[in-house]
């Protein structure tokens, strides 16, 4: 039973080098840990944070990152995350700051993580139409800020010494 289960799961993931179906992503996230990536961007005594709000908890802002695919090298998520991310292209040092964990003790979906944060620099970008200029911020935006924000994303506290 679990083989034929397993095998038709495996029919559904075309390429797990290029990404998950997103049911098929929640349930690996039920079973294992992910790994990501995080990109710490400080510039002129500010970091570079993006606005996030989806249905995994409270909005807030956070360091941008990225979640490791199948077969992809740590430095190829780096670069991605901050293309889809920021629109902007980084180089980052070759060892992360800081590895830490966070273990949802309630969340079925993406409960479990280990994230590598990387100190990286902006050789282009941030998408000048990303900008948070006003307001409520939107999904996505970002901004440069010079303390860390009250409304920094729970799983991201760990960075607060960072940022």
């Amino acid at each position: 039973m679990t083989r034929k289960s397993i095998a038709r799961l495996e029919a559904e993931i075309a390429e797990p080098s290029k990404g998950l179906a997103y049911d098929v992503f929640l349930f690996a996230s039920r079973i294992t840990p992910l790994i990501n990536v995080d990109l710490l961007i400080q510039k002129g005594g500010k970091t570079l944070l993006t606005w996030r709000e989806d249905c995994y908890g409270e909005p807030g802002w956070h360091i941008p990152g990225g979640i490791v695919r199948y077969k992809e090298t740590l430095g190829d998520r780096i670069l991605k995350t901050a293309l889809a991310e920021l629109g902007a292209a980084v180089k980052y040092a070759a060892s992360p700051l800081a590895v830490t964990e966070f273990i949802h003790p309630s969340r079925k979906d993406r409960g479990h993580s280990i994230s590598l944060l990387y100190r990286c620099r902006l050789t282009s970008g941030p998408d000048k139409a990303r900008k948070y200029k006003s307001g409520p911020p939107k999904p996505g935006q970002w901004a440069w800020l010079g303390k860390c924000p009250e409304n920094l994303l729970p799983t991201h506290e760990v960075y607060r010494r960072y940022i």
